[in-house]
């Protein structure tokens, strides 16, 4: 991973730490665990929810040239992606498409119909974080 290198980590050590809460009637102190970043498809989980989280999940994605991961919304969940290498395009349903290159960050409010886009010459690697809106 090019963007771990930048921040001083090798790509043999690159992984997330995250941190895990169980639902239970007590609070508990989370566990923390490492996930490495070497998924072997184009879409992983990272966190799938319960028991892991409260209610957030997490991929890493990973996308060749010229390819999309589909149209879609993530309903009442807002979505935050973490651009760790290449360069694409946000496509946000009846706005004008956003570009970005990595490092970024890009937000989707939710109940947005979006799609995502590798614009680039190299593949796309990001993680996802989608958690509820909770008003």
């Amino acid at each position: 991973m090019r963007f771990a290198k930048q921040i001083g980590m090798s790509t043999m050590t690159a992984g997330l730490v995250l941190t895990s809460m169980a639902a239970v009637a007590e609070p508990q102190e989370p566990t923390p665990f490492t996930v490495p970043l070497d998924c072997a498809s184009g879409d992983c989980a990272l966190l799938r929810g319960v028991p892991q989280t409260a209610g957030m999940r997490s991929g890493f994605v990973r996308l060749k040239p010229g390819k999309t991961v589909g149209w879609h919304t993530t309903g009442k969940h807002e979505e935050s992606l973490i651009i760790l290498h290449g360069q694409g395009e946000a496509l946000i349903d009846g706005q004008q498409k956003r570009a970005f290159a990595a490092p970024a960050f890009v937000y989707i409010p939710s109940s947005t119909r979006h799609n995502v886009l590798n614009a680039g010459k190299d593949e796309l690697e990001y993680v996802y974080v989608v958690a509820p809106v909770t008003k």
